[in-house]
């Protein structure tokens, strides 16, 4: 028996980019990928469910030079992001394998990590274990990243993809001021007319000491100026950190030039030197609250209002910075 014939026609009509094709025998399985403008080992990464640092190392790449427009890399196929499981159709991207001449079910198996016959017979909808020559095999699941492109299926009965929208995190929202209290007013009762006092002639009557009113605190003026103005003062006695390591962004409403950002260790109301050391341009963005704790900002240094990706010279969901900041 072969595959039906609804899967051979869906094949033939779909682009090569919108597919995952399988490429290697057990155990080096593996993708290949055409560098596009704009990408990253961070972005990559992301997409295939992958460390950037394997993606370098399968590739003989240095992790520092990054990659070129244009360049062919390979995305290994591993545990982390590969599932060959009966369960794993559910919002994770197909991975297809073209039948070559002669190809058996059996050896499509042994050459791709012993998945079950049985697996690869209902994600294909097929009924026995012969296959047609060129025609695309389900073999497995890459894990979802969030940055692969759902594809053109050629299943018979393929299912709606899934899409999961990206979670903007808002920014914190700055404090309102809180007013001074304002001194208590004192109305002085109206004077009563007292009784008259008979006195002895050598008893002198005692005067109350006069009292001094305390002094008004002195309040001292918040640094004042742009971002960059505050940052250089902030910074004056010569005490900067730095890091190192990705950045993320959240949405906001700040208007244009105004750049936030969310970090852990700077106090609010910290401004920080951001710099894209992969094209040199660099802002200053003023802390609001902490990163929240959550699995999408597992390993960030920190997170930018929206507004900032532009100034940097990047639109990559997660991005390498500098940051400099007063310690």
């Amino acid at each position: 028996m072969t595959i039906v014939v609804g899967l051979v026609l869906c094949v033939a009509g779909a682009n090569a980019q919108d597919m995952l094709q399988v490429e290697g025998t057990t155990p080096d399985l593996y993708l290949t990928h055409t560098v596009k403008k704009g990408e990253t080992f961070y972005s990559l990464g992301r997409s295939y469910s992958i460390s950037p640092k394997d993606i370098a190392t399968e590739n003989n790449i240095s992790f520092d030079k990054g990659l070129q427009l244009g360049q062919t890399v390979k995305i290994p196929l591993n545990n982390n992001n590969f599932s060959q499981k009966a369960d794993a159709v559910t919002g994770n991207t197909p991975v297809y394998h073209k039948v070559e001449e002669k190809e058996t079910l059996y050896r499509l198996s042994l050459n791709h990590n012993k998945v079950p016959l049985d697996n690869i017979r209902h994600w294909n909808n097929l009924t026995g274990d012969g296959l047609k020559k060129d025609s695309y095999v389900i073999i497995g699941f890459l894990k979802s990243g969030g940055g692969i492109p759902a594809p053109s299926a050629p299943a018979a009965t393929p299912s709606a993809p899934v899409t999961t929208a990206p979670v903007s995190t808002p920014p914190a929202t700055k404090p309102e001021p809180v007013p001074a209290k304002p001194e208590p007013v004192v109305t002085k009762p109206e004077p009563t007319r007292p009784e008259p006092v008979t006195t002895k002639p050598d008893t002198p009557v005692a005067t109350p000491p006069a009292t001094t009113p305390a002094p008004e605190p002195v309040k001292t003026a918040p640094a004042t100026g742009s971002f960059e103005q505050i940052y250089a003062q902030q910074t004056s006695n010569g005490k900067v950190t730095t890091e190192k390591g990705p950045g993320g962004w959240f949405k906001s409403n700040a208007g244009a030039g105004k750049y936030y950002a969310l970090h852990n260790t700077a106090q609010r109301g910290t401004i920080i030197k951001v710099t894209n050391p992969l094209n040199g341009k660099y802002i200053y963005a003023k802390v609001l609250e902490s990163i929240p704790q959550i699995k999408q900002n597992a390993g960030l240094i920190i997170k930018l209002s929206d507004s900032a990706l532009e100034a940097l010279g990047t639109s990559d969901a997660k991005f390498y910075v500098e940051l400099n900041y007063e310690n």
